[in-house]
């Protein structure tokens, strides 16, 4: 056993661990939250279409109410239909909403016959969500023009008037920003799914590294043992059986470790990133990387290992390596007003190792990493790969708080 730290320990304990707060439940649903207000705000819709006579069950107001029912309807079934069952839809449904139009329009007819309230409401939504969720065909390119026309022109189909001139204008504004809102997201989540995309890449690179290390690291094992099974051959054959076994062993261990991380370097095409080699590093490490750390306004890090950790693959101590290179890194950044980091690493009841990270600062805007947090996404994208678990959020007595589990060896399974 080993229990060892760079500086006296403290008198209070470390924070209880935990699974912190994620923000990631109500950002998926915050979308749901939305479509079911936006259906009851259609309901409300009809009602009042309904009670003020805009649409009813005779001449145009009976194909209103069709054309508004199945917009609704389309509303209703919006979260399930696929990217290219949606844009089909509200095609569909904007070609239906222009034919009653151009019907109005050839009736000419009161102009306030023409208004409603939950048609345009309905075909609002679809139009946010096509350049969303539609696939890149030309019945998307099509869908989104035709929503926008079928929403600005129902008003006027009955003939310009002040009135209705004033509630297309309208229409047309929020189905410009409507649209407009509907693009900007697709860019958004394209960038962040790019953004992810680059990160992947960045763990395989860092994975290529940890692998042209390893493997060298063996093979030149075995061409000494290879060499001094050679020379005592002849002289003394009794040790030649063992020195072959260590070879085997030590081959063996070298092919396992490159199936595995040749597995995780693999991108979906089957292609292999390529990058230049630097130094290995992994547990042994730990103490000179805390005893440099140091931030401008004198924070110091503290280390304390407890356990054995020289049977751990070099998966896992590379990455646990890693995880403490990028939370200091983030305190070094963003932590303000910090006096004092604390690094354990601590090997568990399973055979792995925990890591904790924890400092006393205050988070510049209430976090500790910045960029959008895509360092700590990188991180969790290699502990995945191999069978780990990160958290990182603030501490229950102040400060910020990194914790990574890593298993006693990599998640075969996973990789592939």
């Amino acid at each position: 056993m080993i229990d060892r730290e760079t500086r006296p320990r403290t008198a209070h304990a470390p924070a209880a661990s935990g699974r912190r707060w994620s923000w990631t439940p109500v950002r998926r649903a915050l979308p749901w939250a939305a479509w079911l207000v936006w259906t009851a705000v259609l309901f409300g819709a009809l009602w009042f279409d309904r009670g003020a006579g805009l649409i009813g069950p005779e001449g145009g107001g009976f194909a209103k109410l069709l054309v508004a029912l199945f917009a609704v309807a389309g509303v209703l079934v919006s979260p399930w239909l696929g990217a290219r069952a949606l844009p089909v839809i509200a095609g569909f449904l904007a070609a239906a909403s222009l034919a009653v139009s151009a019907v109005l329009h050839a009736g000419a007819g009161r102009p306030e016959g023409a208004l409603a309230l939950a048609e345009p409401a309905a075909l609002l939504w679809l139009l946010l969500l096509v350049p969303v969720r539609a696939r890149r065909w030309w019945v998307s390119w099509v869908a989104a023009p035709a929503l926008w026309c079928a929403i600005v022109l129902r008003p006027v189909s009955a003939g310009p008037r002040e009135t209705t001139v004033t509630v297309a204008l309208f229409l047309a504004v929020g189905a410009t920003a409507v649209g407009g809102a509907g693009v900007a997201w697709r860019l958004v989540g394209a960038d962040r799914r790019r953004r992810a995309a680059a990160l992947r890449a960045e763990q395989r690179v860092e994975f290529a590294r940890d692998l042209h290390d390893f493997v060298a690291h063996h093979v030149t094992g075995i061409v000494v043992q290879a060499q001094g099974a050679r020379a005592v051959a002849e002289r003394r054959p009794e040790l030649v059986p063992p020195s072959l076994e260590r070879i085997e062993q030590a081959g063996t261990e070298a092919l396992d470790a490159m199936r595995h991380m040749v597995g995780m370097l693999r991108d979906h095409d089957g292609r292999i990133h390529r990058s230049a080699l630097t130094p290995l590093a992994g547990m042994d490490e730990l103490r000179a990387l805390v005893e440099g750390f140091s931030t401008a306004n004198g924070a110091r890090a503290r280390l304390a290992m407890k356990g054995s950790f020289d049977d751990l693959p070099v998966e896992i101590t590379t990455t646990a390596h890693r995880v403490v290179m990028e939370a200091l890194t983030n305190v070094r950044k963003h932590a303000h007003r910090c006096a004092e980091v604390r690094v354990e690493a601590v090997r568990t009841a399973g055979g792995g190792v925990a890591v904790r990270i924890s400092d006393d600062g205050r988070g510049r805007g209430g976090r500790h990493h910045g960029g959008g947090g895509f360092g700590l996404k990188g991180l969790t994208e290699r502990l995945v790969l191999i069978g780990g678990e990160l958290h990182a959020g603030p501490a229950p007595g102040g400060g910020w708080r990194v914790e990574a589990t890593l298993p006693s060896a990599p998640a075969l399974g996973r990789a592939a």
